[in-house]
């Protein structure tokens, strides 16, 4: 993995540049594939290929379409695959290194975003998963039920069943069309143990029955 090229916060770049785009989810160990058309991002993506192959992935939470206001908290991750359309644009899969605060933006020159990221608050990312003090397989899968019921979503329970937790808990926190908020509750969660319990209540939060949202 290429997590293994970084094992202390100080490993990591001071500044990274940003991508913003509402709804896509990067969680350490976790892979983002990603179609970048965009030129202001094709060249985020040359000067990465050139450079540490690094790219800050964060929600954006307001103001202007072509200048959001940036979440607090966003992921920073490593081209790990990488191709060219014959039309110009790219298709990479970026693989979730360690998350990140965002400290400062940066007067730039690059038509393309940089912040000033800090890593240490998430040093324990470069290391594996904490599993211990997970809620259970079943009360998730219980929650997941019942959000997949109300929502008329079909999903492939044997492959619920048989997951690894950890990818379980990526793969839904990244897949379910949860809003920009709640996906910002789970990349700021603080372990594996609290994204599931977020997970687990935002699943909940978005069953309705005929009196609105389970609480």
């Amino acid at each position: 993995m290429p997590a293994t090229r970084y094992h202390h916060a100080s490993d990591l770049p001071e500044t990274i540049a940003v991508f913003p785009l509402g709804g896509a989810l990067l969680l350490p160990r976790w892979q983002l594939p990603l179609n970048i058309f965009e030129p202001r991002y094709l060249n985020m993506v040359d000067d990465a290929m050139a450079g540490s192959r690094l790219i800050g992935m964060i929600q954006p939470v307001g103001g202007p379409k072509d200048k959001p206001v940036l979440a607090g908290v966003g992921c920073a991750g490593r081209i790990t695959t990488y191709s060219e359309t014959d039309d110009g644009r790219y298709l990479l899969t970026l693989t979730g290194i360690c998350r990140f605060r965002l400290m400062d933006e940066l007067e730039v020159k690059t038509p393309y975003r940089q912040v000033e990221g800090d890593f240490s608050r998430f040093e324990a990312d470069l290391g594996s998963a904490k599993t211990t003090g997970l809620p259970s397989r079943e009360t998730l899968e219980r929650a997941l039920r019942a959000y997949a019921k109300s929502n008329q979503i079909d999903a492939d329970w044997d492959a619920v069943s048989n997951a690894p937790m950890e990818t379980l808990i990526n793969a839904l926190s990244a897949g379910c069309p949860f809003d920009i908020m709640e996906k910002q509750a789970l990349i700021e969660a603080a372990d594996l143990p609290t994204r599931c319990d977020t997970l687990i209540k935002l699943l909940t939060l978005n069953c309705e029955n005929d009196d609105g949202p389970l609480q």
